[in-house]
């Protein structure tokens, strides 16, 4: 029934058209970006509003408010605050992987700080904005009427850049939202080069170029798999965690550093968190936190309490807090502005070389307009000139010019534009110069019209064109990624995935500090020089193992009561070359009477029967002991050393274990003494035996003599005429010897004189054997009071077996050399 225009209609069918209307509004134009330059309306209109007035990167900073008063006023009519928020968003660098906006003032922080008052804040165009913007009026996209219809406003961006993954986007609209991550901008355009190339490229494919999100506050992302599914379905979680390292402050005291926050975590929020789980007692064993964060980055300070296990800390730290946190992967934009789609990581490359593809042909289609009414322009005015004096004279007959205008047209057979151009032409253009200009401009437009009508018949140059101006932009802004990515779940992560496999020193004095430093720290010498200070010990501690490993490797610890332990080499705290380091004890479970004799280093695998490290067979571990006792037992006798300690030697009383080492079965022992004996024997004349077996006589010692260094000389370079072996003294004394000058002899023999022991060399502190491929390899020595040298054994000399050597380190008064290790 119906009353005036008024026409009745049931509740439930209005509030669902209604409802719809408003949930495609919030859709469209307000909460999703889209696909093609990765921006929402409003977004967009504030990069056109700043582009309107302007504002490039190279132009002054403006007030903010003349940018949303602009965008208000234009193109958006919203609430201010709406558009100044979304206005900050594009200027944080904790927020957006590569800002759009160049702000001046304060735009907030990653506490949670809210911006300034538009009234206070400048901003201007980044570069990489610009680049969204390039081409916009060469009718490269779509404009539509503005909300009053009083002028036009873009559609969607050129989009130079694939924003949509660089800065990735966070909406809610009504019954869906979009999270889609940053990433960064070298990945991506490799990605996307790698598709146009290969348009059938896999997921699994793409992501050897885009390894996954690269947030802009660092941290690390795990499980490579999952990232992979997430990235081939348009959905799923990504695990995030902030970097943190802990480190020793003094002996048995330590902090942990806090570097990187996952993204979208409030800094001052985690710290007040982490606090009031102390308070709470939920973590225990924190004394203090500070907050020591600035303009260079993040830095939060948790000192432990003396009996706190760093590790344990840390774990609840990533369990209790933002610390650990997963992103919600939810790639869904806009398709064709219009049609909100979960998309793959392939698709939304895809969409993104369409859209470009799309501005290239509308971009090639006007200038090739542009350049034919150019060039037409020019052919009418080459004519002219080609016949001046009777154009000249034409004009001037003619009474009007439109008179003149028509003449030309009738009497040179030219267009109307071409005759209004020749009438407009200045006398200085006359010149024979003008007219060489004119040509050569011709010329150059024939040639762009020609390379135009080829890019607009091939899609291929198109595509070209896309892969070209993309190169250009990675070349102008590409970085280093800032986010880690780890293959393993985080279920199954360890510490060692945290910890990079490269070379590094270890040092352990007699007092039992330990520590671990880089090899960068020592610089190479030339040999005779005093070399730096290498490490911070007491009056009455020295230096007494000094080796070279890799962070990953498995650490043997055998003591001078033929006990053996082991730990991971990442497990001792990396210090500065002059820190004291820290206590072995907290590491290892040995008792204040025994002490580290000797180490030895694996490489990053299980200990078993058949060990194979860098393609060679090694099945014995060789113990000596300072009396001259040898010992071989089998490695996999040592698979499960515990924390507690393995017996690895039965000694005799006064008797120490001082030397492990690794053979094959079939390789050559040589053992040095301190007053400049050697005795070389083959291996298998000491049987093997049972793990906490004795050994047998390697060397009959004089009275008052000892066991300083062991060695073995491998089956593969027994018969090498290049070997050396190579003794150091305790007042830095040293030379190489041909390995050759030392007979084989029976096991237990008094062996061979090494050395000329004298006051002014001292006893022997070392001997090693040096195969050809080491002698270009450093050698680090260093003193009982943490004077250090490191210099190329190539520059010690070879002299004869009974000899000196030269001076390789000059000591102090009263120091002497305490060890020596080969990097």
């Amino acid at each position: 029934m119906e009353i005036g225009h008024i026409k009745p209609k049931r509740i439930t069918e209005e509030m669902e058209e209604s409802y719809l209307d408003y949930a495609m509004s919030v859709i469209v134009a307000r909460a999703l970006p889209d696909l093609r330059d990765g921006l929402k309306p409003v977004h967009r209109r504030i990069l056109y509003s700043m582009y309107g007035l302007g504002l490039n990167s190279k132009a002054k900073f403006r007030k903010s408010a003349t940018v949303v008063g602009e965008c208000l006023g234009k193109f958006h009519p919203h609430g201010d605050i709406a558009v100044y928020d979304s206005m900050a968003r594009l200027v944080q660098d904790f927020s957006l992987r590569y800002p759009l906006i160049n702000g001046q003032g304060n735009w907030g922080s990653i506490d949670g700080d809210a911006p300034a008052a538009m009234r206070y804040t400048e901003a201007k165009l980044t570069p990489i904005a610009e680049e969204m913007l390039v081409d916009i009026n060469k009718e490269t996209v779509d404009f539509v009427d503005n909300y009053d219809r009083s002028r036009k406003e873009p559609v969607v961006l050129p989009a130079k850049i694939p924003q949509l993954l660089l800065n990735g986007t966070m909406g809610i609209a009504v019954g869906m939202a979009t999270n889609i991550p940053p990433h960064n901008l070298s990945e991506v355009i490799d990605g996307i080069i790698c598709l146009i190339d290969c348009p059938e490229a896999t997921i699994e494919k793409l992501m050897e170029f885009i390894k996954g999100p690269d947030f802009p506050t660092g941290g690390m992302i795990y499980n490579t798999r999952e990232i992979t599914q997430a990235y081939a379905t348009g959905h799923g979680k990504i695990l995030m965690r902030g970097k943190a390292q802990v480190e020793e402050i003094e002996a048995g005291r330590f902090q942990i550093i806090i570097s990187e926050i996952p993204y979208q975590v409030n800094k001052a929020s985690l710290v007040e968190t982490i606090a009031n789980l102390v308070r709470e007692k939920k973590i225990e064993g924190i004394k203090n936190i500070r907050d020591e964060s600035d303009k260079d980055g993040v830095r939060i300070v948790i000192i432990l309490k003396n009996d706190a296990q760093p590790k344990r800390i840390l774990n609840k730290l990533y369990k209790l807090t933002d610390l650990q946190k997963v992103f919600h992967l939810n790639m869904l934009a806009l398709v064709d502005g219009i049609q909100p789609k979960v998309l793959t990581l392939k698709m939304i490359l895809e969409e993104y070389i369409k859209h470009r593809q799309e501005v290239v042909r509308r971009r090639s289609r006007f200038l090739l307009r542009l350049a034919t009414e150019r060039a037409h322009i020019l052919k009418g005015l080459k004519k002219a000139l080609e016949h001046i004096d009777a154009v000249i004279k034409t004009i001037k007959s003619s009474q009007t010019k439109e008179t003149a205008q028509a003449n030309l047209v009738a009497k040179f057979k030219l267009s109307q534009i071409q005759a209004a151009a020749i009438l407009e032409i200045k006398l200085q253009h006359l010149t024979r110069l003008e007219k060489k200009k004119i040509e050569e401009e011709l010329t150059e437009k024939f040639n762009q019209i020609k390379e135009l009508k080829a890019i607009l018949k091939s899609p291929q140059k198109i595509l070209s064109v896309i892969k070209k101006e993309l190169l250009e932009i990675k070349r102008n802004y590409q970085d280093e990624r800032r986010t880690q990515v780890f293959k393993n779940p985080v279920e199954k992560f360890s510490e060692e995935d945290l910890i990079p496999d490269k070379e590094t020193v270890i040092s352990l004095t007699k007092g039992g500090y330990i520590k671990r430093i880089s090899p960068s720290a020592f610089r190479a010498q030339e040999r005779g020089g005093r070399g730096v200070i290498g490490a911070a010990v007491g009056e009455e501690d020295t230096v007494e193992h000094f080796f070279v490993t890799n962070t990953h490797s498995n650490i043997l610890f055998f003591t001078d009561k033929g006990r053996v332990f082991q730990i991971k080499a990442y497990e001792i705290s990396e210090t500065s070359r002059v820190s004291k380091g820290q206590n072995i004890v907290g590491l290892l479970q040995i008792s204040t009477e025994e002490k580290i004799t000797a180490v030895i280093n694996l490489p990053k695998v299980e200990i078993k029967e058949n060990l194979s490290i860098q393609g060679e067979h090694l099945e014995f571990f060789v113990m000596a002991t300072k009396n001259g006792i040898i010992k071989r037992t089998k490695i996999s006798d040592f698979a499960s050393v515990r924390r507690s300690g393995l017996i690895a030697i039965k000694l005799q009383k006064n008797d120490e274990l001082r030397w492990v080492k690794t053979s094959s079965g079939k390789d050559e022992i040589i053992l040095v003494t301190s007053q400049g004996q050697a005795i070389r024997f083959k291996e298998k004349d000491a049987r093997a035996i049972g793990r906490s077996a004795a050994g047998v006589r390697a060397i009959n010692l004089k009275t008052g003599d000892y066991v300083v260094g062991m060695d073995t000389i491998k089956k593969s370079k027994i018969k090498n005429q290049k070997s050396k072996l190579l003794i150091i003294t305790e007042n830095g004394y040293g030379k190489k010897s041909d390995l050759k000058l030392y007979k084989v002899q029976k096991r237990g023999g008094s062996g061979l004189k090494t050395a000329n022991v004298t006051n002014k060399t001292g006893r022997l502190v070392d001997g090693m054997v040096i195969e050809d491929e080491e002698i270009q390899r450093d050698l680090i020595i260093i003193s009982q009071k943490g004077q250090v040298i490191r210099i190329t054994i190539e520059s010690i000399p070879s002299l004869g077996r009974a000899t000196q050597g030269v001076r390789i380190m000059r000591l102090r008064q009263g120091d002497k050399v305490a060890s020596v290790s080969c990097l």
